[in-house]
């Protein structure tokens, strides 16, 4: 009897307390749960939002359906056709003097440019001197740290009349950018090494490369791939059927 006391006197101090008084303190604690729960769902949005940084979105299209470019937001759709000049310091691939002119804005580290580069390819080979197609840089180098060196290396190659076969390389071992795919491909392609090697390290093409960017920035260009065919703008990295009935529609003006 004694023990069965001695345990009452320790244990029964919580049916002392008045009912309405431990109402209130569990709807005080389960509005505090569920608050700090709150709190640490939303934190990693709040701080995302706070970087400023352009999201790349690369990851997140199915294969048959329209892509968005990678980087930051894009502004309005214009109404009409963007007046583009294609100019002899162009890269263009096909017959010069097409009915049909593809303009692209790209980055060797974009994904969704990866997905894009052979949907173009299969246009040029259906379409052959109705379809040129320019190639012009847009490195997002806030997200893709590979992108510019990369850009600047398909100059280099350029010089020595190899740049659409280098860029095709590059997009086909994107996961392998830097320094010494950059070189691989210079060998495989038969370029002069020492001269290549040489034109990478000057970063003799850096300019060029910044003047292609800022173009694509002067008409609204804000990620990647963008497109235009006869002006009128590619809505991302589009599957070939959209493709093609943008450029069917070009040839019918």
């Amino acid at each position: 009897m004694d023990h069965d006391t001695h345990s009452d006197s320790r244990s029964g101090w919580v049916d002392h307390v008045p009912v309405r008084t431990a109402f209130g303190v569990g709807m005080a604690c389960g509005v505090g749960t569920i608050g700090l729960l709150g709190f640490l769902i939303l934190l990693p949005g709040a701080i995302r939002a706070q970087s400023g940084k352009p999201a790349d979105t690369g990851t997140a299209a199915a294969p048959t359906a329209p892509t968005a470019p990678s980087g930051a937001a894009p502004d309005a759709a214009p109404s009409g056709p963007v007046n583009i000049t294609v100019t002899d310091d162009d890269h263009i691939r096909g017959n010069p003097n097409a009915k049909v002119t593809i303009v692209e804005w790209s980055d060797f580290q974009c994904p969704f440019c990866s997905r894009f580069h052979p949907t173009v390819r299969q246009a040029m080979s259906e379409y052959g001197d109705k379809v040129r197609w320019v190639y012009r840089h847009f490195p997002l180098e806030s997200i893709h740290p590979n992108a510019r060196p990369a850009a600047e290396a398909s100059e280099c190659a350029s010089e020595q009349g190899k740049f659409w076969e280098y860029a095709d390389k590059l997009f086909e071992q994107q996961d392998a950018l830097g320094p010494d795919l950059y070189k691989r491909i210079a060998k495989d392609l038969k370029l002069n090494e020492k001269q290549f090697n040489d034109c990478v390290t000057s970063r003799k093409y850096q300019k060029k490369v910044e003047g292609q960017e800022q173009s694509g920035l002067a008409i609204g260009v804000r990620g990647t791939p963008a497109s235009y065919v006869n002006g009128m703008e590619v809505p991302g990295a589009v599957p070939y059927a959209q493709l093609k009935s943008l450029i069917e529609q070009a040839l019918n003006q």
